[in-house]
């Protein structure tokens, strides 16, 4: 099937859905933003170290699948010429919704986050890549492509999940508050769901996820030519009540740079 599509029309769907990282920012972050006072989040609940960001002032950042109205315009209200690149137009919507309602010049694209052909090598200074590369069954290039559009010197942040948590049966885990191995990894919906699960999935609209190892999350940055300078983890908040968030931090945060 055509996984990027699917997922594009899954997260037009979670739009109207209300899902919580399509919500745009208020009035009031955009504000803070312009007078210096800002954070964005690469993961649930941890925001990103100020440290860990060059001076935005005029700077060329792209934000790599994170669309929703909620890191390009904070970036683009503190002072970088912002382009966002995501696959699902009604998220790229509400990054244009921010952009008219507070005269945010932002640029939106509509593609896929492992292939940025339409962009020339060393276009950008800085790339922002909040967790989205579950998304897509192979993580390599999109880390090869952050490495080419990024200038020498330039930043990549990115948050991704901790593979661990695709090992679980989640439904036994609401029905009993136990947590029960069920999957190999790496997981994918299309191979590691029972046909009529997997059926009644597409069915639903939801998106397609899939597991990357560390191996390819880390180590495919390196492979790639970046340099890992910094790394935290991080997990959901207790409003999402998640079970697995009890015994570990299920998301990861890195800092990398193009030497």
């Amino acid at each position: 099937m055509d996984i990027r599509k699917h997922n594009s029309l899954a997260w037009d769907k979670e739009v109207e859905r209300g899902n919580k990282w399509t919500v745009p920012v208020s009035e009031a972050v955009i504000d803070d933003a312009r007078r210096g006072q800002w954070e964005i989040i690469l993961t649930p609940s941890k925001p990103v170290p100020r440290a860990w960001f060059p001076d935005l002032e005029g700077l060329d950042v792209l934000c790599l699948a994170s669309g929703g109205g909620q890191q390009g315009p904070i970036l683009a209200a503190a002072g970088a010429k912002v382009t966002i690149l995501d696959n699902s137009q009604k998220q790229l919507e509400q990054d244009r919704l921010v952009a008219e309602r507070h005269a945010l010049h932002i640029a939106t694209i509509q593609g896929d986050m492992a292939d940025l052909s339409r962009f020339t090598d060393r276009s950008f200074d800085l790339i922002v890549h909040p967790v989205s590369n579950c998304f897509v069954p192979d993580v390599r290039p999109v880390w090869a492509e952050a490495f080419r559009v990024l200038r020498r010197g330039g930043v990549l942040l990115a948050g991704f999940s901790n593979p661990v948590i695709y090992l679980f049966d989640y439904d036994l885990a609401d029905r009993t508050s136990i947590l029960q191995v069920k999957y190999a990894l790496p997981y994918s919906d299309l191979t590691s769901l029972a046909a009529e699960e997997r059926q009644r999935h597409i069915e639903k609209g939801m998106p397609l996820e899939f597991s990357h190892t560390l191996e390819d999350q880390i180590g495919g940055q390196l492979d790639a030519g970046l340099l890992l300078t910094g790394f935290f983890e991080d997990a959901y908040g207790e409003e999402e009540n998640d079970l697995l968030t009890r015994y570990m931090p299920t998301f990861i945060a890195t800092r990398a740079i193009k030497p």
